[in-house]
Parts: C-alpha cells; sequence; structure tokens
C-alpha cells in the first residue's frame, strides 16, 4: 500500500498546481480586462477635455488654444500622446477662471483626466507585471492579448489662476 500514498500524493499536487494554474490565469485575464476598460476611460476623459477646452477657446481665448483642441480631439492613435501634452500646455498658459462656467468645466474635465490617467498607469503596471511573471510566460496566458500600453502624458491638472488686481 505505499505505493497508493504516492499516487494520492503526485495526484493532490497536480491538483494544487492545476489550481494554481487556473487561477494566475483567471487573474492574468482580470487584470489585462482592467486596463482595457482603464484605457476606455482614459480615451473618454482626454475627449471630453478637448471639446471642452474647444468650447472655452470659442468663446474667449482664441485659436491657439481652439486649434490645440480641435487637433487632440483629431489626432491619430500614434500622435495622440503629443497632442494631449500640447493642449496641456495651451491650458496652462491661460488664465482659468474658477467662476466662470466654461473654465470650470475645462478645470473639472482635467481633474478627472488626471485621476483617469492614474487609474490607468495602475492597472497598466500591474497587468504587466502579471504578464511578466516566469510561469505567466511559460504557459503563455496571455496571449491572444496586446500588452497593454501606457499612456505618457503630462500631469493634465490645471489650475485655477484668477486675475489679481491690488489697488
Amino acid at each position: 500500500m505505499p505505493g497508493m500514498w504516492w499516487v494520492v500524493g503526485a495526484l493532490l499536487v497536480l491538483g494544487l498546481v492545476s489550481a494554481y494554474l487556473t487561477w494566475t490565469s483567471g487573474r492574468v485575464q482580470r487584470l489585462q480586462v482592467r486596463a482595457d476598460s482603464a484605457a476606455r476611460a482614459l480615451d473618454a476623459h482626454l475627449l471630453r477635455r478637448a471639446a471642452a477646452a474647444a468650447v472655452l477657446a470659442e468663446q474667449r481665448y482664441g485659436v491657439e488654444l481652439y486649434a490645440a483642441a480641435r487637433i487632440a480631439l483629431d489626432a491619430a492613435p500614434e500622435e495622440r500622446e503629443a497632442a494631449e501634452n500640447d493642449l496641456t500646455r495651451q491650458l496652462r498658459a491661460v488664465r482659468l477662471d474658477p467662476d466662470d462656467a466654461a473654465c470650470a468645466a475645462v478645470i473639472a474635465a482635467s481633474r478627472r483626466l488626471a485621476l483617469a490617467r492614474q487609474v490607468h498607469t495602475d492597472l497598466v503596471r500591474d497587468a504587466r507585471s502579471a504578464r511578466s511573471r516566469p510561469v505567466v510566460r511559460l504557459f503563455r496566458m496571455g496571449r491572444g492579448r496586446e500588452w497593454p500600453r501606457y499612456f505618457d502624458i503630462d500631469d493634465p491638472t490645471v489650475v485655477p489662476r484668477a486675475d489679481v488686481t491690488t489697488g
């Protein structure tokens, strides 16, 4: 009967390894899905900020800000980071009054974008970390999906600056 315990032990180890591999595969897939969802949310926030900036530029700030907003709205995926960074620079160059509705919309969109960017960066880091583990690479658990990509832009938060006059 000593041979029977060896078989039971081997089956137990095989079951534990299978459970671990199944759990790991599920974790990799969940992290990938969350990173993909965060990328879509980030894209939506980028579009909202660019649209709010375009409205603001039409109302009061003119051609340069409007051009930067339109370029950000129309940018191809490979040009998107540069276009968004340019829009951020243009927004930082203007005085945004938080009491003005159009300015407040841009400020709020920028704050939400900063949060979405941080969530996206964290989830991409986690998904890439999970996919780079040796057991995941060995069993090709991430195949069929692209590696999650960071969206490398400057901090999109714009600070409201009101004109201060002293008398």
